[in-house]
């Protein structure tokens, strides 16, 4: 491989190599060299079938388009023409245009970092950790509180209730309040060690049930992974 051997072309310098092979339910894949082995890779399935999640990296006000909000397609599909609902603002518009790379698009697919053009918002409504939606289609919403599976990989002291860290989820950064520590889990396999923990500390896993102190719109791992997902800092 450092020489260059079996990258584009099969090699006389390997004869004890015979290649590989890999079976799968979408047809056999073989090769000897490196490229074809990237060749044979199969793109992930984008969940397009799901409602729109669009968590906003940024928002932008362009001189002669308008407001333009920014940020990556995490479900669905956004197209132009879309009444959007932006949460936990609960704010209704319509998209004139997606445009990905100064380009415009018909459509734009989870994966795909896009900037949208909306009707009759200001910039100042709009802020980065809104989510954007389709408002015909499961609309994202704020959320009073949630709760959560929450690991501590390393913190000074212990946590009780009432601790108010900042969590990151998607693009929000907010403070968020925790209420009630349920219960300790086993961090393998998920099962209760524990009730209506005093404090948890470094190592442990624990059910918490969190309060934000501004709206946030957080999702369900299940349903929406990316915005079921944060960090605790």
């Amino acid at each position: 491989g450092w020489n260059g051997n079996n990258m584009l072309e099969p090699s006389t310098k390997m004869p004890w190599f015979k290649g590989w092979n890999v079976e799968r339910k979408e047809g056999k894949g073989e090769g000897k060299c490196l490229i074809e082995a990237l060749d044979a890779f199969l793109p992930p399935a984008r969940p397009t079938d799901k409602p729109l999640r669009l968590p906003l990296q940024d928002v932008y006000k362009i001189g002669g388009i308008g407001t333009v909000p920014v940020g990556r397609v995490e479900t669905g599909i956004l197209k132009p023409g879309t009444i959007v609902v932006f949460a936990p603002a609960n704010i209704t518009t319509e998209v004139k245009s997606v445009e990905m790379h100064h380009e415009a698009l018909q459509e734009a697919v989870p994966g795909d970092n896009v900037g949208f053009n909306v009707k009759n918002v200001s910039v100042k409504e709009l802020r980065r950790g809104y989510v954007a939606g389709d408002s015909k289609n499961n609309p994202p919403k704020g959320a009073a509180d949630f709760t959560a599976q929450v690991i501590v990989l390393n913190h000074p002291g212990q946590i009780s209730n009432g601790y108010t860290p900042v969590l990151d989820c998607h693009t929000a950064h907010i403070a968020c309040k925790f209420a009630e520590i349920k219960e300790k889990v086993d961090r393998r396999t998920g099962k209760s060690t524990e009730d209506n923990p005093k404090s948890i500390k470094s190592g442990d896993a624990a059910i918490v049930n969190l309060v934000p102190s501004k709206p946030l719109c957080v999702e369900s791992f299940q349903e929406f992974p990316p915005l079921g997902r944060f960090a605790v800092r």
